[in-house]
């Protein structure tokens, strides 16, 4: 007890050292693992301008820890980082403090940082004549932008004008880039290598798949591709990409970043009084969000890449992990693409599917829709976990490759089959007819008719009435989903009927 109340006194009788702060303003590794948008179906595309996923960032940097205490600062984090996720390993010393500093340089923050201070407009007129003068901000960012000039109290980009702002210098508290900053206690000077792990919002990916269907649409070449997208203002060079497939369980238990830090100047031209201006900001109705700097696409395609890139599959418990194999640059405000799959043969089945809805309109004709149906197994060249995403199928006629349709398909595992529509058939109709035997029986034809030069796959379930009873039939069906399945191959501009006949419940 006396050496702690000693060594009390000692500290306090000692001198307080200025706090010392250590820059660490990029790492030396990063790897970034994507997930998907938890609510955005598979056959929807990304939007580049609202990015709802996330990545897990893993940076290591090395690094100089002084004595005593102090800050350090991580330059260089994602700007959508969620700071409370924040892990940091390797320190060898106490971490008391970490903060994401938010105050990020950006037009908005700029000219909200800049009130009541002299900037230079830039002013350019109709017919491109350009001039600068001095003013002086005296409103908040949001609506308009009131300044003050020689002449009197203006509004920006108001009378044909349109204007810039020119700042003299960097408002104090500002940072130029996204931080972190943690605090540290320690006894000696130390060097360390250092692992900061987070998550952060503003990203998202996206699986494609191409289907190049071979003549009689009984097998194709398929090959598919990941799209990667980056929506933070933060790149991360030669980063170790990885992307998540399967459907992760989040909770969102905070509200997400806004998306954009834009400055929009508006031109309100509504009357305004002179004193109240001078004596304190004026702020105007917000405007709706600016949109965010659109993404460049970056396509990797089979003419420019002849051994495409093949991101590796991992077992991630229920999940699956895509690994790109070697370093790349997952670029701010980018997409880029790697081949999931390369080309591999596949078979597969080209089916129209229209049902019979037993008690709808009678006589009523309507078109099949066509359906892809592959099964995710080895011995039909697939076998692997298929991430879900967009499908289109093309047609190779001659020279060209034409579109038959597109789709989208779920996660599938290994040993499921996908069922993809992929579009209507104009050439293909279904007509289903009722006729009352009498109060407890009917009798249905539905009749099939191919219009196309070649012969079809055609399948319809019969939608039953509850209590409804199936007591005879033209043909030998199956079942799907609890109801009866009649399966056929329609001839090339031919026709095929079913009859059968119904007992209706009491």
């Amino acid at each position: 007890m006396r050496a702690m109340v000693l060594g009390a006194a000692l500290m306090a009788a000692a001198p307080i050292q200025a706090q010392q702060i250590v820059t660490s303003p990029a790492p030396a590794k990063v790897a970034v693992t994507i997930y998907r948008a938890p609510d955005r179906d598979a056959g929807q595309a990304i939007d580049p301008a609202w990015l709802r996923g996330y990545a897990l960032i893993s940076e290591e940097r090395e690094v100089m820890i002084p004595a005593g205490d102090a800050t350090i600062r991580f330059e260089g984090v994602a700007a959508g980082m969620m700071a409370e996720t924040a892990l940091v390993e390797g320190l060898g010393a106490g971490v008391s403090e970490k903060n994401l500093d938010a105050e990020l340089l950006s037009p908005r923050n700029l000219y909200a940082r800049a009130f009541g201070r002299p900037v230079t407009l830039r002013r350019t007129d109709a017919k491109g004549h350009t001039r600068e003068e001095e003013a002086i901000i005296r409103s908040a960012p949001d609506g308009a932008a009131i300044v003050q000039t020689k002449a009197g109290f203006e509004i920006a980009n108001c009378g044909g004008l349109k204007d810039a702002i020119a700042y003299d210098g960097l408002p104090e508290g500002l940072n130029a880039r996204p931080t972190l900053s943690i605090a540290t206690h320690a006894a000696l000077a130390q060097k360390a290598r250092v692992r900061l792990t987070y998550l952060a919002w503003g990203f998202d990916w996206q699986a494609h798949y191409v289907v190049k269907l071979a003549p009689g649409a009984q097998a194709a070449e398929m090959t598919a591709w990941v799209t990667l997208a980056n929506g933070d203002t933060t790149g991360f060079a030669q980063a170790q990409a990885a992307v998540v497939g399967g459907k992760p369980k989040f909770e969102q238990s905070r509200e997400e970043p806004a998306q954009t830090q834009e400055l929009v100047l508006h031109c309100q031209l509504s009357p305004v009084q002179a004193p109240l201006v001078e004596t304190m900001p004026v702020y105007a109705p917000a405007p709706p969000p600016a949109p965010v700097a659109m993404m460049a696409d970056v396509v990797v395609t089979a003419k420019r890449m002849m051994a495409p890139v093949v991101v590796k599959e991992e077992v991630l418990g229920d999940l699956r992990l895509y690994r790109v194999p070697m370093p790349t640059n997952v670029a701010a405000h980018a997409q880029k693409q790697v081949a999931l799959m390369a080309a591999r043969r596949v078979k597969l089945g080209l089916i129209h599917r229209a049902d019979v809805d037993v008690g709808a309109q009678d006589g009523e004709s309507r078109q099949a829709r066509i359906r892809l149906r592959m099964a995710n197994r080895k011995v039909d060249g697939l076998g692997l976990a298929l991430p879900a995403g967009g499908v289109a199928v093309v047609q190779q006629v001659g020279a060209a490759a034409l579109p038959v349709g597109e789709g989208a398909m779920d996660d599938k595992a290994v040993g499921e089959t996908a069922n993809i529509e992929i579009g209507a058939s104009p050439q293909v109709r279904l007509e289903s007819r009722t006729r009352r035997i009498n109060d407890r029986e009917e009798a249905i034809t539905a009749t099939v008719r191919n219009a196309n030069r070649w012969p079809v796959h055609f399948e319809s379930q019969q939608l039953l009435p509850d209590g409804a009873r199936m007591v005879s039939a033209s043909a030998k069906l199956g079942r799907q989903d609890g109801h009866p399945l009649w399966a056929v191959t329609i001839p090339a501009g031919g026709k095929v009927s079913l009859r059968y006949r119904l007992q209706l419940p009491r």
